[in-house]
């Protein structure tokens, strides 16, 4: 194990504690920082300071998504703040940032504190992965808040990416009726080739009071007020967008339809699942870089 990487892992929800876990099992050295009452792998070293964590460490690992605030580490499980600022100043140019969801601010105090960083929530091996838990937990929600089974129900599909796909294919293999919404023609040909019903966007004001759930894959308000007041009363939507959403949620509340905004949905439905996924990935920029 001489030759092997030292990983630092700093802050985060269940799903960094599962990649910790499953970097010490693997032999790694690991420490973590930034969680309290926390069980982790006995080999696993936690400390109680920035220094003490970048301490010997090739890799540091922050979470998805890396900071709520532009200015902390999310560190759900820990009582003080830890600024990033704080812990660019002690990171070296030999060792290698990795982190989910960096954003503009982050990448610029990078740059600013010449650390090299890389986002590993723009990987598209993790993209994908991640849409399976997401699309199990969006179902599982679905199967919880409605009176009906989701087999012959009606399910629309705003959106035809990475989770539109996915999670069309979970609903088509448990019997519901599948509508995808999607803007290019080419997108609509295989969804018609999977069997699913295609819709382009423009015909979505036509058909939308049609369905029992409305599943939103689009990180943009397309359920805006015009359309919100054409669905049925008694569907339910479920955004999966991230920030700013699908909906016009203050609309959808004011004339009744219930509309659930389902965030993070594999830290959430499946922290180890999503947390082996973090930590493939991160193996796979390794590689790459040749670090």
């Amino acid at each position: 194990m001489k030759n092997k990487k030292s990983f630092s892992v700093i802050g985060g929800d269940l799903r960094q504690v599962k990649m910790a876990n499953g970097l010490a099992q693997d032999g790694y050295d690991v420490k973590a920082f930034g969680f309290n009452n926390i069980e982790f792998h006995p080999s696993i070293i936690q400390v109680n300071s920035i220094q003490e964590a970048i301490d010997g460490a090739d890799v540091i690992i922050a979470p998805l998504p890396c900071t709520l605030d532009n200015e902390t580490v999310n560190a759900p499980f820990y009582d003080e703040k830890i600024f990033y600022k704080d812990l660019f100043k002690k990171i070296s140019k030999n060792q290698l940032f990795v982190g989910g969801k960096l954003g503009e601010k982050i990448n610029n105090l990078a740059k600013v504190y010449n650390i090299y960083v890389v986002d590993y929530f723009e990987r598209e091996e993790l993209t994908v992965l991640n849409a399976i838990p997401t699309a199990e937990g969006a179902i599982q929600i679905a199967m919880e808040e409605m009176p009906i089974t989701i087999h012959s129900s009606n399910c629309l599909i705003l959106g035809y990416g990475r989770i539109g796909r996915i999670l069309s294919k979970m609903l088509w293999g448990l019997g519901a009726n599948v509508t995808v919404e999607a803007r290019k023609y080419e997108d609509l040909a295989w969804i018609k080739s999977f069997g699913y019903n295609g819709i382009h966007l423009n015909e979505l004001t036509t058909v939308i009071g049609d369905y029992d759930v409305i599943f939103n894959t689009i990180p943009s308000v397309v359920l805006d007020t015009d359309i919100l007041s054409k669905i049925d009363k008694e569907c339910l939507v479920i955004d999966l967008a991230s920030k700013p959403g699908g909906v016009d949620f203050e609309m959808a509340r004011n004339i009744g339809i219930k509309t659930i905004w389902a965030l993070s949905l594999p830290g959430k439905v499946a922290p180890n699942t999503a947390g082996d996924i973090i930590k493939d990935t991160i193996f796979n920029i390794i590689y790459e870089l040749g670090v």
